[in-house]
């Protein structure tokens, strides 16, 4: 196999051959950053093949023509590419062969296109692994009359104030970083804490959860409020977003209003504080 980390790789499959049907692992670049830990979210440019028994092979996704990286929550996958991620390195290409009972088992995946028998080759380049107390370096905590005040410390807490939420989008910028810009279109890892305005309730913490978060911005997969909030911030900042109801759950163009799941109304502004761990 032939390429530099970061770039598409050239994968030649044994012309003819089968899988051996055991989980095979190589590191033809090694890097020299952390190791990746149980429960990190690491972020990787990655290809991903079929191997079937019959030594056909079928790409089934790749993160580079998009020029995007993916997110790869070590806490939810196959257990092929945990093995093939935890313990490697950040600036790491990484190259596993996954027989079926490392990947989908017998039954496959028919969304995905494998099947029970096929293996499963990645190429990943360990662009980046987020721990999940991961934190961006905590400065003072922030009051200003008529909104929720921020606790300081590397886990902020909320404190809602009595009286009317703003109307409009609000959003402080309580540290500043000093990282890449934000883009639409572009992968963020963030931790954040939310609560509800009218009563203060924590609804959704992902310091709580021990997971921090991933997503593309900028283009509706996530409410309003944060796509808008978090264009343009740069990674290593901490924010305070408030979220009027057509910035979050109440937004016209939405098909569900609310999300009873985590006790929000569709009249309800969201209060957010969101550390932007990094941008890729």
């Amino acid at each position: 196999m032939d390429g530099e980390f970061g770039r598409l790789p050239e994968v030649k499959f044994p012309k003819g051959e089968a899988p051996s049907g055991e989980f095979e692992l190589d590191t033809p670049i090694e890097g020299s950053g952390r190791k990746v830990a149980q429960g990190d979210l690491v972020v990787a440019d990655y290809v991903g093949y079929t191997w079937s028994p019959e030594g056909t092979s079928t790409l089934i996704g790749s993160s580079y023509q998009g020029g995007v990286p993916s997110s790869f929550p070590t806490w939810n996958l196959v257990p092929g590419l945990k093995k093939a991620l935890v313990g490697a390195k950040v600036g790491s290409r990484v190259v596993a062969v996954i027989p079926p009972v490392d990947g989908y088992g017998d039954k496959g995946a028919a969304r995905l296109q494998i099947s029970g028998e096929d293996s499963l080759v990645y190429v990943l380049d360990v662009v980046a692994a987020h721990p999940k107390g991961d934190a961006v370096e905590p400065g003072s905590g922030f009051q200003e009359q008529g909104l929720p005040e921020v606790s300081a410390g590397a886990v902020p807490t909320v404190k809602v104030p009595q009286g009317a939420a703003p109307k409009e989008l609000t959003v402080k910028t309580l540290k500043q970083g000093a990282g890449a810009e934000v883009k639409t279109g572009r992968l963020v890892a963030i931790q954040y804490v939310g609560a509800l305005w009218r009563d203060g309730k924590v609804f959704s913490s992902s310091w709580s959860d021990g997971k921090v978060y991933a997503t593309v911005i900028g283009q509706g997969l996530v409410i309003k409020g944060w796509d808008e909030a978090l264009v343009g911030q740069k990674a290593g900042s901490r924010l305070l977003v408030v979220a009027p109801p057509d910035k979050a759950y109440g937004a016209k163009d939405l098909k569900v209003k609310g999300l009873p799941k985590y006790g929000i109304k569709a009249d309800d502004t969201l209060v957010y504080v969101i550390d932007v761990l990094g941008t890729y």
